[in-house]
């Protein structure tokens, strides 16, 4: 699953370099809140995993700082719904100052965790941040889907001289994924800005991050019984987006269907509508792209009503019909 991934991950890292450290909240002698970083205090000592106090303002100042100073910190948030409490330090102290200095102070900084929709934890942590931190110049922001993604995206972003927003999903900590050989080995990097084809189709193109991946898969199986063939592409990276792999796409396909769980206004899949429309795959367009968001609410505390507020396989397939008319 995606936990030990980005645990294998974080250790290789650790071992790596002598520059990299952990600090949040938990994330030594509890193991992690997700237990991502099990075992890596006991290997690695008080220098290199620290717990910090309850002060998102606080850590983060201190990782950014300490990137400033020659340091490779990974900044963990226990969701990205606490990473409010710090953006100042993200936006105009990370991101911002490489290009405020000309490019001579680097901040080679990680900020990961949790972001979006988990279960039944009501609006203050269940809202997905990848259309406000992909908005902004200085940031990379991936989002990984599935085990690969998680241990070859968090090693790209450590290994980044660039602040790198990584935004995972509690969700997928448990699933289990297929990984390859190649992804066990410890050079194994997913390069940042490089979307992944998950599945060949002809009828449509279905473009999503994080966890709606899995969801488009289900919903392609399900559409390929009706005789539908989806292209289901997983971004991986928000920041700088990877329109040239959605365009070759919809120039095969004739279609484009997006699926995020975020909120649709000035959303990651109207982002993706307008760089198709401005750009060279839009005469191919046989219809107009449709959107597959979350809810425009703030996400509700109710089972049912959180259900409904999510994307879901049969929502997918709707879009899907109704962009192709049938």
């Amino acid at each position: 699953s995606t936990a030990p991934a980005a645990s294998q991950a974080l250790d290789e890292e650790l071992e790596r370099d002598e520059r990299v450290f952990l600090l949040g909240e938990e994330v030594a002698q509890y193991d992690g809140a997700y237990k991502i970083s099990r075992g890596l205090w006991k290997k690695y000592g008080d220098k290199r995993v620290i717990d910090t106090p309850i002060s998102e303002m606080g850590f983060a100042g201190i990782a950014v700082g300490a990137a400033m100073a020659g340091l490779r910190p990974v900044c963990e948030f226990m969701t990205f719904n606490f990473s409010m409490q710090a953006i100042d330090q993200v936006i105009n102290s990370a991101a911002k100052t490489c290009y405020m200095s000309a490019g001579s102070i680097a901040v080679p900084i990680v900020f990961r965790g949790p972001n979006g929709a988990s279960a039944g934890v009501a609006a203050q942590h269940s809202q997905c941040f990848a259309a406000w931190y992909g908005h902004c110049p200085g940031l990379k922001v991936v989002s990984p889907w599935s085990s690969e993604d998680a241990k070859g995206l968090l090693k790209a972003s450590i290994r980044d001289d660039n602040p790198v927003v990584m935004l995972e999903s509690e969700l997928l900590y448990g699933v289990p994924f297929e990984m390859s050989e190649q992804a066990q080995s410890k050079e194994f990097v997913v390069p940042i800005g490089k979307a992944k084809i998950e599945k060949q189709g002809t009828h449509v193109t279905l473009v999503a991050h994080s966890r709606p991946v899995g969801h488009c898969l289900e919903a392609a199986a399900v559409l390929s019984k009706e005789g539908v063939e989806c292209e289901v592409i997983n971004l991986r990276t928000i920041r700088p987006m990877d329109i040239e792999t959605v365009e070759a796409s919809v120039v095969k396909t004739n279609h484009l269907v997006t699926v995020e769980g975020g909120w649709p206004q000035f959303g990651v899949g109207a982002e993706i509508c307008a760089r198709i429309m401005e750009g060279p795959a839009f005469n191919y367009l046989d219809a107009p792209a449709v959107r597959v968001t979350g809810a425009d609410v703030p996400m509700p505390y109710a089972k049912i009503l959180e259900d409904n507020s999510i994307p879901q396989v049969k929502d997918i397939v709707f879009a899907v019909k109704k962009t192709l008319n049938i």
